[in-house]
């Protein structure tokens, strides 16, 4: 894992390596996380919680682009088995799957106020003052 420079070191990617085995997907994968944690920590509201939500919504990214590959390439419907009577067409799978990532992404999206329709209702990350004392200033720390 690896921090993304723009993000200041609030969450780090995952290796996406792990997780996905083509290289475009990959680099896809990491440009979607780059562009999101950019934005998040524009608007404040990168906070080390959303590392995995931002994880799922990338991987919600990848699948559909999958999905939308296929279908585009075969259609929405699965045409039915030739030499077989009682076959019939079906929804392709894949249109399935598309569907669901589309839906994942899009709740992940309004979750983490990406989505321009619900970024008001998110709020910003609270940052912490740290608390000096005087005790604090005088006695310095051991390294």
């Amino acid at each position: 894992m690896k921090r993304i420079a723009d993000t200041g070191g609030i969450v780090e990617e995952p290796s996406w390596s792990l997780l996905l085995d083509d290289e475009l997907e990959i680099a896809t994968a990491a440009e979607h996380w780059r562009r999101i944690t950019t934005e998040m920590k524009e608007r404040e509201t990168l906070a080390p919680t959303n590392a995995h939500a931002i994880q799922r919504l990338v991987l919600a990214y990848i699948i559909f682009e999958r999905c939308s590959r296929e279908v585009a390439a075969h259609g929405a419907v699965a045409k039915p088995k030739r030499g077989n009577p009682k076959s019939i067409a079906r929804l392709s799978p894949y249109f399935t799957a598309m569907r669901e990532a589309g839906a994942d992404a899009e709740r992940l999206e309004a979750d983490l106020g990406i989505s321009p329709r619900r970024r008001n209702t998110v709020g910003k990350v609270v940052k912490r003052a740290i608390k000096t004392t005087a005790s604090a200033q005088y006695l310095k720390p051991v390294k």
